[in-house]
């Protein structure tokens, strides 16, 4: 079987291979429609979730700048076809499934919710409107980039509810992340999501983002056990980084505290900040709190947002979190990409528990002053539908025409989208999401496309 260069050694990812980040069956159907003949047909895809995560209110969408770099470079080059024909899966594919694939581009049209919005289920985040063979190919590599960063995003959109927008968030996830590729992902999705940095360097640097972070425990061991004590450990490290946040929990807490405390009263040392990375943080951090009064004191060691909301119930004395395995991971936003329209006919899926809703659909999104009403469901040429319309053109005939987006509109958004949400809906435990209606033409097309299709199932018997 033939490979690329340096394949053999090393799993690789650039934007050139993204074509083929797909799973083989995006890959065998499009040769199948192209056989068949159909494979210009005008098809339309909606990405949603059916349910949401256990205990979420809702989601904020998120990964549609990465949905548009890729679909801005899909495209099959000469090297990649013949990978695809060496493999022998292909064989009985006709000449004109490696015409197109040699010659094609994406050339469909894409809409999408804005990042940042809050969505429910059932709801599309993301349409696209294509040739049957485009709309088919992209599916695998916009369910990974926006199910992933909607996930976290999502947490941390929580997280920063929960803490208060006085708190300091920070992104420690890379080391937890499923890939690199995942990592650079989760510090975009997180700065996006409300938290105010990243320890990644690449991600911060790439994002035109400021890296944060404090040391590690190895740093206060390897130079205590060289130098002496962990006083001599702190010391070494400001003189390298004046006044940078010091951890103070490789030994003894209080005791690292008091020491510190001594310090910063006989004007030795000027500290803006402690981590603490284990123990009773309550109990610890209100003792540090009375030695050291004017010191930031930062938390960090597995935290989600059950955690905090506990920790400020108990009136820990915190005032910011690092955030990293349970941000970057945990229940996964399970978002499907179903087929809706083929040619102008609305389909639908009839499976138990997997019913989808036929039709190209919008989202219409009412308020009362400020705070999210309802929201309905429709089709996208309704036009007696009161509300606000929240799937936008961003791709038309393939050209981009959705500007790219900072981070700081993008975590605005997520901050304005999270407090116009009921406070129902945006409670850890047992969230009431928001009412979502159905329109009665969409309504009335579920119930022909459902006739339709069991008619046909029974002239087929």
């Amino acid at each position: 079987m033939a490979t690329f260069p340096d394949w053999d050694s090393e799993l690789n990812l650039c934007v050139d291979d993204y074509s083929l980040l797909t799973d083989l069956y995006q890959l065998t159907m499009a040769a199948c429609y192209t056989g068949e003949g159909v494979e210009q047909r005008r098809a339309s895809f909606e990405l949603f979730v059916r349910r949401l995560p256990e205990n979420f209110g809702y989601l904020i969408a998120m990964g549609l700048e990465q949905v548009l770099t890729y679909l801005a470079n899909f495209r099959f080059s000469p090297q990649q076809i013949q990978a695809l024909q060496a493999t022998g899966i292909f064989t009985h594919a006709s000449d004109r499934f490696w015409l197109i694939l040699a010659e094609g581009c994406f050339t469909g049209d894409v809409w999408a919710v804005s990042e940042g919005t809050a969505v429910f289920a059932n709801q599309p985040l993301l349409r696209v409107e294509a040739p049957l063979w485009q709309a088919q190919l992209v599916e695998t590599y916009l369910l990974n980039t926006i199910n992933y960063q909607t996930l976290v995003a999502t947490r941390a959109a929580r997280i920063r509810d929960i803490a208060g927008e006085a708190a300091t968030l920070l992104e420690f996830g890379t080391r937890r992340a499923f890939s690199p590729q995942a990592s650079l992902w989760a510090a975009r999705a997180g700065l996006a999501g409300g938290l105010n940095s990243t320890s990644n360097v690449l991600a911060a640097l790439q994002l035109g983002e400021q890296p944060s972070g404090t040391m590690a425990h190895a740093l206060v061991m390897a130079l205590s056990a060289m130098a002496g004590s962990e006083e001599q450990a702190f010391t070494a490290f400001h003189k390298y980084f004046p006044g940078a946040p010091l951890l103070i929990d490789t030994y003894d807490t209080i005791a690292a505290a008091e020491q510190l405390a001594a310090k910063v009263k006989a004007g030795e040392m000027k500290l803006t900040g402690v981590r603490l990375d284990s123990g009773d943080l309550v109990t610890l951090s209100k003792q540090v709190r009375s030695l050291l009064p004017h010191v930031s004191i930062f938390a960090s060691g597995d935290l989600d947002e059950w955690e905090i909301a506990r920790l400020k119930a108990a009136d820990a004395q915190i005032d910011g979190y690092g955030l990293g395995t349970r941000l970057v991971t945990g229940a996964p936003v399970n978002g499907v990409y179903k087929l809706v329209e083929i040619d102008g006919i609305p389909v639908m899926k009839q499976s138990s528990g997997k019913v989808t809703y036929p039709g190209r659909k919008q989202i219409f999104r009412s308020f009362v002053g400020d705070k999210v009403k309802a929201d309905k469901l429709a089709l996208v040429d309704e036009s007696n539908v009161l509300g606000s319309p929240l799937l936008q053109l961003v791709v038309k005939n393939g050209e981009r025409l959705h500007r790219r987006e900072s981070l700081p509109e993008i975590r605005q958004r997520t901050a304005a989208t999270v407090a116009s949400l009921p406070p129902e809906t945006r409670r850890l435990d047992d969230p009431v999401g928001v009412d979502v209606e159905i329109s009665d033409q969409l309504q009335e097309l579920i119930l022909k496309t459902n006739k339709r299709t069991a008619e046909a199932q029974r002239t087929q018997r």
